[in-house]
């Protein structure tokens, strides 16, 4: 599997690695660790390390490419690695060193599930009577841990030809202490060799993520608990995890506190989904997460247990774990033992603007409203959290990446380690102060965020991707309030940078009193806590921050481009465009058309030919698609991109305008799904089937403008099916 998975990223890139890439980067993370962690590294690994480096290089080998392999039990006669030859002496001084076991009574669960389901059932015979032979694989694993004699079974299984891999807990230790998680296997340094994954500049500035060995183990432990949680997909096996939480050992450190509340909240989820409740609250009462307490109030009430409750919620509101844990306990106390009748969400969307948008554009609401307020003559950017990332990196760049005190744990990490361990206010607390001082000053944080932006644009970080479009909105923004105000935002993202990094509102507009920040919000949508949460701290912050709702209705004024092309063949990636038509429809009218043909600068098949009537001959001098992407995207403008079969020719312009390193996004309908939603019933629907079902001409079939104008036809037909049907969803009852 491992292998597969490396030679399809190493087709995708071009790029070869070397024969025993894997040894070197084993042998890599080993180096680093030992020089790295020095301090929280035993005799046992200490000794492993050793151990190791003096195996015979095949041997080396094989030990890895075992540790890049899924589970920890494996048949030799199964193994084929020609890279290292022939295999038995290498298991073999594996063998004698203790890097591979035969299997014990410890990794019986490991053998059952390294056998096959027959396996299974041949070795489990004895005790099988009257079992059903139909089970699932699983079942017959559950049945095994609960019945069998597991000496028995294994002597019965000595001629597979089983080991386990030896040492595997010290290389999970030292793969943890490298990545601070538990991987499987190696790949993000095949994915970096490949180019797939970028990593800093060489170094050697990396800051150890534990100070003490006592550290290490106990974020180790709950860590590796959480794997288990991700790789167990069996309900009795979850429900085993689950039941084991009061012999967690309680956590010292911050890290591990948090990895615990983690932990505790998946258990608990995944027992809720299974009916144990009563586990559930006992596995959440074990985190101290706003997540797991809230999980505790909303079981404590479904189970009418209203005194413990109430009880929760009091310590939740005297002292609460977040802003949204707060918000979360004073709405529900106030709605369950206060007498208020609606919640605080409710009555926020409930309160908030209403804008109408077209029903055609339900599925990206944002951009939708951004093209809603544009047309209203305002500045309107969709920047939800990256706004505020970006804010606090270029003002606070040289902190965060420029100083002594802003390394990393590894070189695949980007965010800085005060951030990840919530240090960075307390490490920078005087200079951060002396810049929050000086933001009531405009020209300086323009100044600031030009000159932070022009000398590192590009440079990879963990806060925020680079866009031009967001560089714009922050200038916009500062010109548009009073900067001051965002001193304690800022502030915030110093001091809880984990907690508070979310939650921000979708869009932010210029209008005619300044700036304006906006949670946009369709029927059925929640607002989140910690979108709440922002909301609030925005607004104590002194700045408009609103909740937008949205109405879908049919807009006679919204602009359709329907579209259709002609192509060499059905693969965006390896055919090309032959002809592009569209049709502007604007109120139930065509309005304008637009027609190329296109040299795709490659041959056309004769299928092809046959099919479309375009041949060689036809577009030999052509235009091709990047003497004529301009008109075309201009053509489209804001109008929403509809085609007979959408992804198809939506996925054909996009790959053009990718061609041209041009970035192509467009709102999207499909005149095909349309018509199998508001016209059900038909036999086909293809677009000549539909045409000739209500009697739409189509005299050139498979020419493009030809297509699209017949597509632009069946939209007016579906357009008026949604205006009947949102007219009889705004009758009034009875």
């Amino acid at each position: 599997m491992q292998f597969d998975q490396t030679e399809n990223r190493r087709q995708r890139t071009g790029r070869e690695l070397p024969a025993l890439y894997y040894h070197a980067h084993f042998t890599e993370m080993l180096d680093f660790v030992r020089r790295h962690y020095p301090h929280v590294l035993r005799a046992e690994e200490l000794s492993f390390i050793r151990d190791f480096l003096a195996l015979d290089k095949a041997a080396q080998c094989l030990y890895v490419r075992l540790v890049n392999r899924k589970g920890r039990v494996f048949r030799a006669r199964r193994l084929r690695y020609p890279e290292i030859g022939n295999l038995e002496p290498a298991l073999a001084e594996l063998r004698n060193t203790g890097f591979a076991l035969g299997p014990g009574p410890e990794h019986f669960e490991d053998v059952l599930r390294c056998l096959t389901r027959n396996e299974l059932i041949d070795h489990l015979a004895p005790a099988c009577v009257g079992i059903s032979r139909s089970l699932r694989k699983p079942e017959y694993v559950e049945f095994a841990l609960t019945h069998a004699d597991r000496e028995r079974f294994l002597s019965a299984t000595s001629g597979i030809g089983l080991f386990v891999q030896g040492r595997l807990d010290i290389v999970e230790y030292l793969l943890f202490l490298y990545f601070g998680k538990l991987p499987d296997g190696l790949s993000q340094f095949t994915m970096r060799d490949l180019g797939l994954t970028r990593v800093q500049d060489p170094g050697d500035h990396y800051e150890p993520r534990f100070n003490e060995r006592e550290e290490a183990e106990e974020n180790y432990y709950f860590c590796r608990e959480l794997k288990r949680v991700a790789d167990t997909n069996e309900p009795a096996a979850v429900l085993r995890l689950a039941g084991a939480s009061a012999s967690w050992p309680e956590p010292v450190y911050p890290g591990a506190a948090r990895l615990r509340d983690d932990l505790a909240y998946k258990l608990g989820r995944q027992s809720e989904k299974l009916g144990d409740d009563g586990l559930a609250l006992t596995v959440y009462a074990r985190g101290e997460s706003a997540r797991c307490r809230e999980r505790r109030v909303r079981l404590l009430l479904k189970r009418s247990d209203r005194d413990a409750a109430r009880r929760l919620l009091e310590a939740c509101i005297e002292n609460p774990a977040s802003d949204s844990e707060l918000l979360f306990a004073r709405d529900v106390f106030e709605r369950k033992f206060a007498g208020k009748r609606t919640a605080e969400t409710t009555d926020l969307l409930r309160a908030a603007e209403t804008i109408d948008l077209d029903e055609s554009a339900i599925g990206a609401p944002e951009s939708a409203a951004v093209r809603w307020f544009q047309a209203r003559g305002y500045q309107a950017f969709r920047v939800e959290n990256t706004l505020w990332r970006m804010l606090f990196g270029l003002v606070f760049w040289d902190e965060l990446f420029a100083s002594n005190a802003s390394e990393r744990h590894s070189p695949f990490e980007w965010l800085p380690a005060s951030l990840s361990d919530g240090s960075f206010y307390l490490r920078h607390q005087e200079r951060v102060e002396t810049k929050l001082g000086k933001l009531s000053d405009s020209k300086w944080l323009k100044q600031q965020l030009l000159l932070a932006s022009t000398r590192h644009y590009g440079t990879a970080n963990g806060m925020f991707r680079w866009r031009r479009t967001t560089i714009d909105a922050l200038l916009q923004m500062v010109d548009h309030l009073d900067t001051g105000n965002l001193a304690a935002l800022l502030r915030q993202l110093c001091q809880r940078y984990n907690d508070v990094r979310h939650g921000y509102p979708d869009l932010l507009v210029i209008d005619d009193a300044g700036a304006r920040f906006v949670e946009i919000k369709t029927d059925g949508d929640l607002i989140r806590p910690n979108q709440r949460s922002r909301l609030e701290q925005l607004r104590q912050a002194g700045l408009r921050a609103d909740i937008v709702r949205v109405r879908w209705i049919l807009d006679p004024e919204q602009t359709y481009v329907v579209v259709d092309v002609e192509t060499t063949g059905g693969k965006g990636d390896e055919h090309r465009m032959t002809e592009v038509g569209a049709v502007k429809v604007r109120n139930g009218v065509i309005t304008d058309r637009f027609h190329s043909l296109l040299n795709p600068q490659r041959s056309i098949p004769g299928s092809i030919t046959r099919l479309t009537g375009i041949s060689q001959e036809m577009v030999a001098s052509a235009p091709t698609f990047g003497e004529i992407a301009d008109d075309f995207e201009n053509f489209l403008a804001d109008g929403i991109f509809v085609a007979h079969n959408v992804g198809f020719d939506y996925r054909f312009v996009a790959a053009e305008f990718a061609r041209l390193g041009r970035t192509f996004r467009r709102a999207r309908l499909c005149t095909c799904s349309g018509m199998r939603k508001h016209y059900p019933g038909h036999r086909s629907y293809s677009l000549a089937s539909l045409c000739s079902a209500y009697d739409i001409p189509l005299k050139q079939h498979h020419r493009a403008l030809c297509d699209a104008e017949a597509a632009a036809q069946l939209l007016l037909i579906i357009n008026e099916r949604r205006l009947e049907r949102l007219a009889e969803t705004a009758l009034p009852p009875g």
